[in-house]
């Protein structure tokens, strides 16, 4: 089911590659990385509630928030939260 869930995810992100802006790219390559290894700890932790997934990727997220100038951060979170919505 979360396996499921990261396709399509990941699927969204893809299908909207030929209209995205820089920032729209940068932001989906850099949430894929983030929710494959939230649904791999999943995997490997046996979860298979979505939004325990979800919570996980957004904890990725705020923990990697230093790698980020604070514009690119708001830009993924942005897109994060709005394929969470979906």
């Amino acid at each position: 089911m979360i396996h499921d869930y990261e396709q399509k995810l990941l699927q969204l992100i893809d299908d909207n590659i030929d209209s995205a802006t820089d920032d729209e790219l940068f932001a989906g390559g850099y949430l894929r990385g983030h929710i494959s290894l939230a649904v791999a700890d999943c995997e490997q932790q046996g979860i298979t509630n979505i939004a325990q997934m979800q919570q996980k990727v957004k904890q990725s997220l705020l923990d990697a928030k230093s790698e980020l100038s604070p514009l690119d951060y708001s830009i993924v979170l942005a897109l994060w939260q709005k394929l969470a919505e979906l």
